[in-house]
């Protein structure tokens, strides 16, 4: 089995590249390629998207996106099966709702590939607090009573969260040195806490519905 494996932003791409390996094992008989975009966006009205496709924002094209690896895929077949997992933050949707948005997108691709819609609740540096020892190996100094107050998967300001624990003077003075000083440190975080996760022992039930993705009982075979 082949995996796309689509994600939001650089930070998100820098954890996958090191956790899905240790997720398939070092004698997988699979392949992967993460493809990186740059913001989730909306799933456009009509399916029909209005933002220009170099952009690269993900749920504005993914109705092109999926549409594109559906072609791809089905070129390959069945002796090479292949699927795509779009992995995007929940931020502050309802979930119910949005994974049947996603569902809507996929039934209206003509020759859809096999799809797994794995969503980081609330945000993807929850999947980097499911394993709290791993953080402290990253990163001794962290502050423990923070880390202690999360809640896994919960919707409390996850980043922010992560940011307290580990930024002097928390989320607030790295909010207010922009957006792009704040995605170098998720970007940090995610490279330099990776490393350490022992995946099989991760407390976030999200990011163990991604493991689920990845080691399938059956894996989906694309038309």
């Amino acid at each position: 089995m082949h995996f796309a494996i689509l994600v939001e932003d650089a930070s998100g791409k820098a954890m996958l590249d090191i956790l899905v390996p240790k997720i398939l094992g070092p004698d997988s008989e699979h392949s992967f390629e993460i493809h990186p975009y740059k913001g989730i966006g909306h799933i456009p009205k009509g399916l029909s998207p209005k933002t220009d496709p170099e952009k690269r924002i993900l749920l504005d094209q993914l109705p092109r996106i999926l549409a594109g690896f559906g072609q791809t895929f089905a070129s390959y077949g069945k002796a090479y099966p292949a699927a795509v997992i779009v992995v995007c933050d929940l931020d502050n949707r309802n979930e119910q709702a949005f994974r049947s948005e996603l569902s809507a997108v996929l039934e209206r691709v003509g020759k859809a590939p096999s799809t797994a819609f794995c969503l980081a609740i609330e945000e993807g540096e929850a999947w980097l607090l499911g394993d709290m020892a791993a953080i402290k190996k990253a990163f001794p100094k962290a502050k423990d009573a923070v880390l202690a107050s999360y809640v896994n998967d919960s919707i409390c300001g996850t980043w922010e969260l992560l940011a307290d624990a580990l930024y002097p003077g928390g989320a607030r003075v790295l909010e207010a040195q922009g957006y792009r000083v704040a995605g170098a440190e998720k970007f940090r975080w995610a490279r330099e806490i990776s490393p350490h996760m022992d995946v099989d022992n991760n407390e976030s039930p999200s990011f163990r519905d991604f493991i689920t993705a990845l080691r399938p009982k059956d894996a989906p075979v694309s038309p």
